[in-house]
């Protein structure tokens, strides 16, 4: 059973999320807009939360920025729109998924399961492990750290270009699908989405600088992590 927070201006909408979400045996709380959201993390913890974008006095954009603040939540953004621009931002903001309006429940509900099945597993600790570190020139992937620096410098990543960049590492010199980098980075497979993995690719990008040269596209097939 996870607690989660449903956060939109329209109340059929909480209504049906509501529904569905007792139904699988979750606590629901809700909040018509991005202020009441912020005010309801500060009162109360939540395992995820589901956030509208487009909200009067405090969109969802905003609203998880306050809440990043003090609080590390998982968040499923909701949108009426899927222009490429909202989900760059949404992902680098940190949130966990975005789904567009109109939206299947079930799957909505599905993809909470896997978020929060996900944040629940790597929240657990198996021991002391060993430090491991990936180097090639001048990039520098930490993952027992779980940083990255590119010649000398840390560099700042969403928490989903971190999984990504680790799995493509940990897997060098292998050809990945897109349906396995879905299935094995986001944790479910026919869901998956490959405007969402190509975004994150090109954020990635962004964030190594010279060394995007590593990550390889193959067209046709997916991309492949190559120390050239």
């Amino acid at each position: 059973m996870a607690k989660i927070l449903v956060v939109d201006d329209e109340e059929k909408i909480r209504e049906i999320i509501k529904k569905y979400a007792e139904f699988e045996n979750h606590e629901i709380s809700e909040a018509a807009n991005g202020m009441e959201a912020v005010e309801a993390c500060k009162k109360e913890d939540f395992d995820i939360i589901i956030m509208d974008i487009m909200m009067p006095e405090l969109d969802g954009f905003s609203a998880c920025k306050e809440i990043f603040k003090t609080k590390k939540i998982p968040v499923i953004m909701l949108s009426a729109r899927g222009e490429e621009y909202d989900k760059i931002h949404g992902f680098e903001l940190g949130i966990d998924d975005y789904v567009v309006k109109p939206f299947s429940p079930r799957e909505l509900m599905m993809r909470v399961n896997v978020v929060v099945n996900r944040n629940a597993s790597s929240g657990k600790e198996e021991g002391v492990l060993e430090h491991e570190i990936f180097k090639a020139e001048g990039l520098v992937v930490d993952f027992t750290g779980r940083f990255v620096t590119v010649d000398g410098k840390k560099v700042d990543m969403t928490p989903k270009e971190y999984d990504l960049l680790f799995y493509l590492v940990r897997n060098k010199g292998i050809a990945l699908t897109r349906e396995k980098l879905i299935t094995e980075v986001w944790g479910y497979d026919y869901f998956g989405d490959d405007r969402t993995l190509d975004t994150h690719i090109k954020l990635l990008r962004n964030s190594l600088g010279e060394y995007r040269k590593f990550l390889v596209t193959l067209r046709g097939v997916g991309y492949r992590f190559e120390e050239q």
